[in-house]
């Protein structure tokens, strides 16, 4: 069975959102329009695409220590407190 991860899975959903535009000099902008803020530039597409998956890691991991809200991607909601089994049902 495939272990899943929440942070991934929110992070794979927001790239699928992502647009990118080629600019007049040929470079390329990413961004994702629920994730303000988050955009990025690259020299090619590939480029741009990685540089915007760094900087909304980046965007995630600051959101949380801030406690900031994050918006809900897919089904996927980083806002909600996180709940602890007793030690007992382990």
């Amino acid at each position: 069975m495939a272990t899943k991860f929440i942070l991934s899975e929110y992070i794979d959903a927001a790239m699928a959102q992502a647009s990118y535009d080629k600019l007049e000099d040929g470079t390329f902008s990413g961004r994702i329009p629920p994730c303000q803020g988050v955009i990025a530039f690259g020299a090619t597409l590939r480029e741009c695409e990685n540089e915007l998956r760094s900087t909304l890691e980046e965007w995630i991991l600051l959101g949380l220590k801030m406690g900031h809200p994050l918006p809900l991607i897919g089904d996927i909601d980083l806002n909600q407190e996180p709940t602890h089994e007793p030690m007992d049902t382990l």
